[in-house]
């Protein structure tokens, strides 16, 4: 049965992943930093909608890690940006 758990999360992240291809495709905006963030949104919606109530898997406590490297892309993606907003000489 977890094996069947296991599978239907990957199917739903692989899912969202080519949704969000085709999306961003459709869209004229393709660009490696708009998917990764796309993506990383669709791996945490796919996580909490294939949350079990009661017990946590062990497969489940091995994403902790491949989320918090992901936020701290994401972290770094955003101060990236905001530093090119900003006029020269602010910072």
């Amino acid at each position: 049965m977890a094996l069947g758990k296991r599978r239907r999360f990957v199917y739903g992240v692989v899912a969202w992943m080519l949704g969000a291809i085709v999306l961003l495709t459709a869209l004229g905006s393709l660009t490696l930093e708009l998917f990764f963030v796309v993506s990383l949104i669709g791996l945490l919606v796919v996580v909490e909608l294939t949350a079990p109530f009661n017990v946590t898997p062990r497969w489940r406590r091995r994403l902790l890690p491949v989320i918090g490297v992901g936020l701290a892309a994401f972290g770094y993606i955003v101060v990236r940006r905001i530093l090119e907003i900003l006029p020269e000489g602010v910072i």
